[in-house]
């Protein structure tokens, strides 16, 4: 069954021949990272990418403690993966899966859900006292202790939702724009131009909030570790 077409049709997952295309979407960002080898020698693109792992490595363990640092694999996978998603989606003819929900809230919630249950293993007092804020008169317990716990579960939805809003929010700006510019190139090429020169300027914009917010939801889930170890 075909889908209407209009603006938010880039962001229904695409099928070819019965196969999704999101799980090519999914596999292809792993091609472009680069395994160190053997060798003493190594590329420039190689070095790049271990100089930037290192400093991201620095950025995000360095509040955590000692048990934290096991997470490291993770999150600078995570972080990787995260960032050639977003990037390749900026590209013609491609889909980004980052702009599902369901995508991002099956990235977060697990996540998530890990460092909770480490909280409650390592150390279970702390982890609870998180719910219950010292010097909190009586009456208001029950009410706090409510409110911390629905706090507490909207984090992965919070984690999700800001990811795929701020990625399709962008998406739809330039696709508008980019509709705008062509409509005008005819009817007033002056104004085209300067629509042209606009959305040069937000795709730059974009390509800068693919890596932040790759960054952000990496971030957001150390300060969660955080807390819990």
């Amino acid at each position: 069954m075909d889908l209407p077409v209009g603006f938010f049709e880039q962001f229904a997952s695409p099928v070819y021949l019965g196969i999704p295309l999101i799980v090519v979407a999914l596999a292809t960002p792993w091609l472009f990272i680069l395994t160190p080898g053997n060798r003493w020698l190594a590329n420039r693109q190689l070095m790049l990418q271990s100089w930037f792992i290192n400093l991201f490595n620095h950025q995000l363990l360095s509040p955590l403690k000692l048990g934290g640092h096991k997470w490291a694999a993770l999150f600078t996978s995570l972080m990787l993966f995260l960032v050639s998603l977003n990037m390749l989606g900026l590209l013609p003819y491609t889909f980004t899966p980052t702009t599902q929900l369901s995508m991002s809230l099956g990235l977060a919630v697990p996540i998530w859900l890990a460092t909770v249950l480490i909280g409650m293993r390592n150390q279970p007092t702390e982890s609870l006292g998180h719910l219950l804020p010292e010097g909190t008169p009586v009456p208001l317990i029950p009410v706090l202790i409510i409110i911390e716990t629905i706090s507490l579960l909207i984090r992965p939805l919070a984690l999700g939702v800001r990811l795929t809003a701020n990625l399709t929010a962008g998406h739809l700006l330039i696709q508008l724009i980019s509709t705008a510019a062509f409509v005008l190139s005819t009817m007033a090429p002056a104004v085209a131009l300067l629509t042209t020169t606009i959305l040069f300027l937000l795709t730059l914009l974009e390509v800068a909030v693919a890596m932040i917010q790759a960054y952000v939801f990496v971030l957001l889930l150390s300060l969660y570790l955080q807390e819990n170890t």
